[in-house]
């Protein structure tokens, strides 16, 4: 099938399709385990020429499995072009760092991932990058930040963990009319339930190892682009310029379990979709839980601006409990779900994030993140929902 039709093929169906292996004629991707590659003198002509792409030179500039992985993320994301990376967290850097230089400023919203937030706050200010954090929520406090060095403008499509969702084209029309970029971490909602750069975004990234992997075995990241500010060519730049430098590609392994997940992507996100919105019901009347963050919830704060943005609210919550005592008793005392880091995963595995994903955050920021002690996470799995009901009421009954 040639790739004007592919991209004309809904997404359940772009998810499982990619070519047969020329070689091999396998409708399985091929597995390529190496770290060099032989060269002729056509090849090395061609590496010395500078025209790298189209050949494979050694494992930490790219390898073919990478290449069919990124292949894939551009046919779900709806990208022209994708660079695969060793991690999410590798992602973000390669992103970030092929923009920014010494002097940029960057607008960020206040609640992103724990290590996105010190990394800008507290490892980017020693090469003189700014960052000022604001409600991305607020247009108008987002347009109060800008400055005339702002490169970037940075935000989460459904904000961990308080699932906050930010109004998109407000930010890329503000954004666009200055040529800043606009980037925004996919992670939590992923390609299923919404595609930022169908709605202006100029970079997408995402932590693969989360839903598109969906298996809690691989670790791999990606950035997506659709963009009129930046060059057709941006990725193979940061390619060779951050990524190889920086030394953080996908290992091919990992390609190819990510290829493997995002097969299956969209059965099992319409599955955890599902659950999670029945989790927040049933959480929403329960007696020992003080407050519910889902998206699809008429009482979420941006509950109108997720329903005309997103076809669906995700397969994450959050709900609190009076303090963290409480909530480290109810998920220590769970036993179908998972008490651990991560998410997106077959089984539904559930932290603390102030005193896990957040722990190097100080607590006023942690405040103005919004983030209380006693909030408990939860990445929906395939389990029964009414199994997972009866799992945290036994535990929440112990509080």
């Amino acid at each position: 099938m040639k790739s004007d039709k592919r991209t004309k093929l809904r997404f359940d169906s772009r998810a499982v399709y990619y070519p047969p292996d020329e070689g091999t004629n396998s409708i399985g991707a091929p597995l390529i385990m190496s770290s060099s590659f032989q060269y002729d003198a056509d090849i090395y002509q061609q590496v010395v020429d500078g025209e790298r792409k189209s050949v494979n030179i050694y494992g930490r500039c790219g390898n073919p499995t990478e290449y069919q992985f990124e292949e894939q993320m551009m046919m779900i994301e709806g990208a022209d072009a994708c660079l695969a990376t060793a991690s999410g967290m590798a992602a973000i850097s390669v992103a970030l760092l092929g923009i920014l230089k010494s002097g940029d400023h960057v607008v960020c919203d206040w609640t992103t991932y724990s290590s996105t937030h010190e990394m800008l706050d507290h490892r980017y200010t020693d090469y003189n990058i700014e960052t000022t954090f604001v409600d991305t929520a607020d247009p108008e406090a987002v347009r109060a930040a800008i400055r005339p060095n702002t490169r970037i403008i940075y935000f989460e499509t459904i904000a961990n963990p308080t699932m906050k969702v930010a109004e998109i084209p407000p930010l890329v029309e503000m954004a666009h009319e200055r040529d800043i970029i606009v980037i925004c971490d996919n992670t939590f909602a992923s390609p299923y339930v919404f595609r930022p750069l169908e709605w202006g975004v100029d970079l997408v990234v995402e932590s693969a190892t989360k839903f598109i992997g969906g298996h809690s075995d691989a670790i791999g990241g990606a950035i997506c682009m659709k963009s009129k500010l930046l060059p057709a060519d941006f990725m193979e730049k940061i390619r060779w310029s951050t990524m190889v430098k920086l030394g953080s590609p996908l290992a091919p392994f990992n390609a190819w379990l990510l290829l493997r997940g995002i097969q299956t992507l969209g059965v099992r996100l319409a599955r955890q979709c599902q659950t999670a919105a029945t989790l927040a019901a049933h959480f929403e009347g329960h007696p020992k839980v003080k407050r519910v963050w889902y998206p699809g919830l008429e009482s979420h704060p941006q509950h109108k601006i997720a329903k005309k943005q997103m076809p669906d609210f995700g397969g994450m919550l959050t709900f609190e409990v009076e303090s963290a005592d409480a909530a480290l008793t109810v998920l220590d005392n769970l036993e179908l779900c998972c008490f651990a880091a991560s998410l997106g995963g077959v089984r539904t595995t559930t932290q603390i994030p102030a005193s896990m994903a957040f722990l190097d955050v100080p607590e006023e920021q942690r405040r103005q993140m919004n983030i209380a002690d006693g909030m408990i996470r939860v990445s929906a799995g395939l389990e029964d929902a009414r199994d997972l009901i009866a799992d945290f009421d036994e535990a929440l009954s112990l509080i």
